[in-house]
């Protein structure tokens, strides 16, 4: 085992960048002081094109430089020079593209039916028909795919399609239709669609887990990806859209380390605080498919986010997929086909087509929206935490098989493939139904600049404050340090209950000596516990024992609640189950009941 070296002492570094491919774009985003009038003067002053305002309220603003090439490989030296200078002016970035890849596997269209829909099957432990028994099918609730665009009039999703959850921000305008190609097909947003809300018992495909939702798409993947395109995305309609699903994000090359950039995460922050009246936008997120590159989605500034639910992927057989890539953001897991002996996802396809070969945790991420999208007709009012909270109660261990299950410090099994297990659909509703809004949340900062290996501190949580927290949600921690091969770090962060969160594995693909730069690292494993007492940061250098670096600042952030979360109780659930179905979803035979017994929310 080779340890990381640290110094204190200021001394010469040299380093080692490697710059990616940049265009910029000759649109600008703004954040402006002064009145309508006075903002009209400043773009005329720099001679821009006001194209409307990035989010309904405050001043930022998006511009255009019709003078400037639409795509170049050097930002605009003059204009950005002359906005910084401008008093008026309080930030602005000239938007460039920003790679992102569809996170999918290609397939070939099939003639599916619902009896090939193994994973809606009671037997595969998901429990969707029970929800459906129970009256639950995603009416009233409104999901949006952001996406590639979306083929409005297939005939399994035209019912369902909803015009003011779509738009497309490649061409700006209201028609997020997908561009048809032979030589590139844009399929993934029809595929995802299709997961969610494909239309029942019309002869047609297969069957949407939430099949009487509302269904729409952003076109917002099939063009240059900007910050501004990316937040304008996010925060689509959020008065009306409640779910956001994304199967997408930053290349799963076990190499890059990206995330949302100043407009994104400001869209995030205003999506969570104003969504569905204030009640939060509900982000589900496909947690990556670099497991063939040992890439870690904590890496991944998209998936280990706070304000996103990320979705992992497990096989019919309950083993891990081969793209299935792990990380401590990884908050629960639902179905997606594997290598080719395993059955796939059956959803929709371009030219009105269907077929069976959906796969990957893009496949996954938007089961899951169709699963909560179940839970919010059930109740309505829950907040983007509370989803969370529900999610964690819902999943289960149930047979998924890995080498990691870890049981956290409130007794619940949580693996960093698969987060808190399979997401039961039935468990979901029914705890949705009866859920009481979790009390608001609180943070807490810790921190800590020792320059040591491993760092030890004890957290009194801020007892006897208005911010004390009893109950942990989601952990951050900060760190900013450079190091010779970054790719040979692996970070672990252990909780006073001894619960271990990996907050990063050693990634051979990686090897960038730029470190990390106050990158977020995110774990939820210590859901419900109890903050105080001692936390440990442990850093390991897994790789040359020449390797050297610097650990510059750590800061440790807990999101919770002052509520002791464990301490609930429930009712007795029953749940009416199906012994059998025919062809066509009917029920044959006796139902069986199960039930959960009272329990504390474990």
């Amino acid at each position: 085992m080779r340890y990381l070296y640290i110094s204190c002492s200021l001394c010469m570094v040299y380093v080692c960048t490697i710059y990616a491919e940049v265009i910029y774009t000759n649109s600008w985003a703004l954040y402006l002081s002064g009145t309508p009038e006075q903002i009209n003067k400043i773009a005329k002053k720099h001679g821009f094109h006001i194209l409307g305002k990035i989010f309904p309220d405050g001043n930022y603003y998006h511009m255009e430089q019709r003078g400037v090439a639409k795509q170049s490989l050097q930002a605009h030296y003059l204009h950005n020079l002359r906005l910084k200078m401008d008093p008026k002016v309080l930030w602005f970035a000239q938007q460039s593209g920003r790679s992102r890849n569809r996170r999918h596997s290609f397939t070939v269209p099939t003639d599916p039916f619902f009896n090939q829909q193994w994973y809606l099957s009671e037997a595969f432990n998901q429990n969707v028909v029970a929800a459906w028994a129970r009256g639950y099918t995603g009416k009233g609730v409104v999901v949006s795919i952001l996406d590639d665009g979306l083929e409005t009039s297939h005939p399994d999703l035209a019912e369902n399609y909803d015009p003011l959850a779509s738009y497309d921000m490649n061409d700006n305008d209201p028609n997020p239709e997908t561009q048809y190609s032979l030589t590139r097909p844009r399929r993934h947003g029809t595929r995802c669609a299709g997961v969610v809300a494909a239309v029942a018992n019309n002869g047609m495909c297969g069957v949407g887990v939430a099949h009487q939702a509302k269904i729409g798409g952003v076109r917002m993947l099939d063009g240059q990806v900007t910050d501004l395109i990316e937040a304008m995305s996010l925060n689509l309609n959020q008065k009306h859209i409640d779910i956001y699903s994304a199967s997408w994000g930053p290349e799963d090359l076990g190499r890059n380390l990206e995330g949302p950039n100043t407009l994104a995460k400001e869209a995030f922050i205003r999506g969570i605080s104003n969504g569905r009246g204030g009640l939060g936008s509900i982000y589900v997120w496909a947690s990556g498919n670099g497991g063939a590159s040992f890439d870690n989605c904590n890496c991944d500034g998209y998936t280990n986010s706070i304000y996103t639910l990320s979705v992992g992927s497990t096989t019919e057989k309950g083993t891990l997929p081969f793209y299935s890539e792990p990380c401590s953001a990884i908050l629960t897991t639902t179905y997606s086909g594997g290598s080719f002996q395993h059955h796939r996802i059956v959803t929709t396809d371009l030219h009105q087509s269907c077929t069976s070969d959906h796969t990957g945790t893009s496949a996954s991420a938007p089961l899951a929206a169709g699963i909560i999208a179940l839970a919010l007709e059930a109740n309505p009012r829950l907040t983007w935490r509370d989803v969370q909270h529900l999610v964690v109660r819902a999943s289960r261990l149930a047979d998924l098989r890995t080498h990691d299950w870890r049981t956290n410090g409130v007794g619940r099994p949580v693996s960093h493939y698969y987060g808190y297990g399979l997401l039961d659909a039935g468990r979901l509703v029914d705890l949705a139904s009866k859920w009481k809004t979790v009390k608001p949340q609180k943070k807490y900062l810790i921190d800590e600049l020792r320059m040591k290996l491993t760092l030890r501190w004890n957290v009194t949580a801020c007892h006897g404050t208005r911010n004390w927290i009893r109950s942990l949600e989601h952990i951050q921690a900060r760190l900013t340090l450079t190091y010779s091969r970054r790719g040979d770090l692996s970070i672990t962060l252990i909780s006073p209950k001894k619960t271990i969160s990996n907050l990063l594995t050693t990634r051979p693909y990686d090897k960038t000596s730029a470190g990390f730069s106050d990158w977020a690292f995110m774990s939820t494993h210590c859901w419900d516990e109890d903050p105080s007492g001692y936390w440990v940061l442990q850093i390991e250098n897994n790789g040359d024992s020449n390797n050297r670096g610097f650990l510059l600042k750590f800061q440790l952030e807990l999101h919770g609640t002052a509520e002791h979360m464990i301490g609930r109780r429930m009712e007795r659930a029953v749940v009416q189950q199906c012994a059998a179905r025919n062809s066509d979803g009917g029920c044959e035979g006796r139902l069986l009941h199960y039930s959960f017994p009272e329990f504390s929310l474990q």
